[in-house]
């Protein structure tokens, strides 16, 4: 899926690179490919090559801080840090990184430009630039709509932008009314028009 599709913050999109459908889970990082595509829509220009352990590793930890942020309760949705203080040290980690400054570069007749610069290789610079988001994000007034998706079968976390939003979207509100009317309805048969 691509980035600007779902909207939600770059933090979120990132744990939401796991997801399900009714052939099970995936990851959206599982390949060099499938990450670096990820990356390019995510965070342009995307490095030539990215350290995949230590992608999924912050993915994971941040999975594992919008659990606990949420209470989510979902098994399928369980993340591969297992403790709240593991994810703690992979996201302060990520974000030292890769110390980066900013410089300032003004070419005669054209707008001057900021640009980051770092010693580190542009993989870390990356990963510390999403490490950095996401402090960003669980510290800022966002993260307060943090919502785990409890739609079934789903893995997803979304902002609560509007009040009466419930589901990361659409597809997972029919799919949660749908299987609300088969509890109240099952064994009724009302389902069979009976």
């Amino acid at each position: 899926m691509d980035i600007a599709e779902r909207g939600e913050p770059l933090p979120v999109e990132l744990m939401n690179t796991i997801r399900a459908d009714r052939t099970g889970l995936h990851d959206s990082l599982a390949t060099q490919e499938e990450a670096l595509g990820w990356l390019s829509a995510a965070l342009p220009p995307a490095p030539d090559r990215v350290d995949l352990d230590r992608l999924r590793l912050l993915r994971d930890a941040l999975r594992r801080l919008a659990a606990e942020r949420t209470g989510d309760p979902r098994e399928a949705a369980e993340s591969a840090v297992p403790t709240r203080g593991a994810a703690l040290r992979v996201l302060n980690e990520a974000c030292a990184d890769a110390p980066t400054w900013s410089s300032l570069r003004w070419a005669p007749g054209e707008a001057p430009v900021r640009e980051i610069r770092s010693d580190a290789p542009p993989d870390r610079v990356l990963l510390a630039t999403l490490a950095e988001q996401a402090v960003r994000f669980l510290t800022g007034p966002e993260a307060a709509q943090l919502r785990a998706c409890l739609a079934p079968g789903c893995v997803l976390y979304f902002v609560r932008h509007h009040p009466r939003r419930e589901w990361c979207s659409a597809s997972c509100g029919n799919r949660a009314r749908v299987a609300r009317h088969y509890r109240r309805n099952r064994g009724t048969g009302r389902l069979l028009g009976t």
